[in-house]
């Protein structure tokens, strides 16, 4: 139930030609202290809530637990969620043996876009895409529940 993610700025819109699956998603936070996150989600037409431990200090692993959920029970949570809903598409996109997830944000985060990567351990290598750009690992400013709170627009 650690998740180890490292993430990334995206220079170019050159993943969406390499990406092999994309979605919409919508998701909203019913609480964002910085020692838990509890996250409702619509990733196209599937809910999950999750909850967010803090992170480690460098920012690469933390506590979370995931459970899907109906349609009807994350649009009934997502209207209990804290204001600042995030609005985005998910792209997938193979890379070696690891797949990116990159996220375009909409609404008031237009203009972010972010790579994240698993990995299954902290010092674990991966292969770097060329659309692959600075390293925002652990910067909470571009956690999606900050984003919410402080959007990109607003930086």
């Amino acid at each position: 139930m650690i998740e180890i993610e490292r993430k990334f700025l995206v220079n170019s819109n050159n993943f969406k030609t390499q990406s092999y699956n994309s979605f919409k998603i919508k998701q909203g936070f019913l609480n964002t202290h910085k020692e838990r996150t509890v996250r409702v989600r619509l990733k196209g037409d599937i809910g999950y809530i999750t909850v967010k431990g803090a992170s480690s200090k460098n920012g690469l692993s933390r506590f979370e637990w995931e459970k899907e959920i109906t349609t009807n029970e994350a649009n009934s949570l997502l209207k209990l969620c804290e204001n600042g809903v995030i609005d985005k598409t998910r792209y997938e996109v193979k890379s070696g043996n690891h797949i990116f997830e990159i996220d375009e944000f909409y609404g008031e985060n237009a203009g972010l876009i972010i790579a994240e990567i698993e990995l299954t351990s902290e010092n674990e290598s991966f292969e770097k895409p060329n659309w692959l750009g600075k390293e925002v690992t652990g910067e909470i400013k571009y956690y999606n529940s900050q984003l919410s709170i402080m959007p990109f627009n607003k930086w």
